[in-house]
Order: C-alpha cells, then structure tokens, then sequence
C-alpha cells in the first residue's frame, strides 16, 4: 500500500490534487464523551455552570470542520456545503456524530472527524467544572461517499 502524502524522498506532502475531478463527497463521523449520570442531566437540563452545553459545542463541531486544513498540517481547504452534528444524550455519555458535505477535489473525512472532536472537547471544557474525569472515546469514521475509492462504511464497533 502506498501512503500518499509523501514524496519520493519520504518526506510529507499535500496531495496534488489539481487534476482530480469535482465531485460530490460526503462524510459521517461520530464519538462518544462518558461522563457521570449527573451531568449528563446537567446537561439534558440546562443546568451546566457555563450554559448551553450542547448549542455552544454545536458551534464549535461546525466551525472545526471548516478549519479542518488549519489543524491537520496536509489536509486541503475545503468550500464544505453542509456540516451538521446531532447529539444524543446516553446514561452516562453524549454521544456526537456529525455529517459533512462539498463538492471538490478531495474527500471530508478530516472534516467530519474534526468536527467530533471539537464537540466533545467543548462539552469537556463546558463541563468540566463540574466532572474533570470525563473521557473523550470511540471517535470513528462511520461513512465516507465519493471519490476515487468510493463508498465505505465503517461495521466495526
């Protein structure tokens, strides 16, 4: 298997992507942060210490996939068309998964999976006042469509 992100010498690379053709790419991803009962009822409830749990780590998942390319060193920027992330409160965990979209050159995993993880480390950082052994866990890709490798979804658990 080839890795693509280095040159000849084997020394890291961006992708040359130029000639690749515009196609529509999308990409979930999901991850789960654990936590105590009580605070997920903080959370459920609006009761956490510095607000909206859940609006504010909204906010933060969206914005971090947009700046994907910023925080992965060879990851393109993308012109994403949708990014959307869904929460779903557990006994003792939220769970995060959030779905990308663009038409480009390139595909949305960084994206999609950024987009978790700046999710839960916001729940974490909004939360933490009240519970600081939190645990950020199982972020995964789940599916990916389009491109060159086609469609994939991800059964292991």
């Amino acid at each position: 298997m080839e890795l693509t992100h280095l040159n000849d010498q084997g020394r890291a690379r961006m992708v040359d992507v130029s000639q690749k053709e515009s196609t529509f790419r999308a990409a979930e991803a999901e991850g789960r942060i654990r936590m105590a009962p009580e605070t997920v009822e903080l959370i459920r409830t609006g009761g956490a210490p510095k607000g909206d749990v859940l609006a504010v780590a909204q906010v933060a998942g969206v914005m971090a996939a947009k700046r994907t390319h910023e925080l992965i060193p060879l990851c393109h920027p993308l012109l994403l068309t949708a990014v959307d992330i869904h929460f779903t409160l557990e006994e003792d965990a939220v769970r995060i998964r959030s779905k990308v979209k663009c038409m480009g050159e390139t595909g949305v995993e960084m994206e999609a999976l950024t987009a978790v993880s700046a999710a839960a480390l916001t729940i974490y950082d909004m939360c933490k006042a009240v519970q600081r052994d939190m645990k950020i866990t199982d972020i995964r890709l789940c599916r990916k469509s389009g491109g060159r490798s086609g469609d994939f979804i991800n059964d292991f658990k």
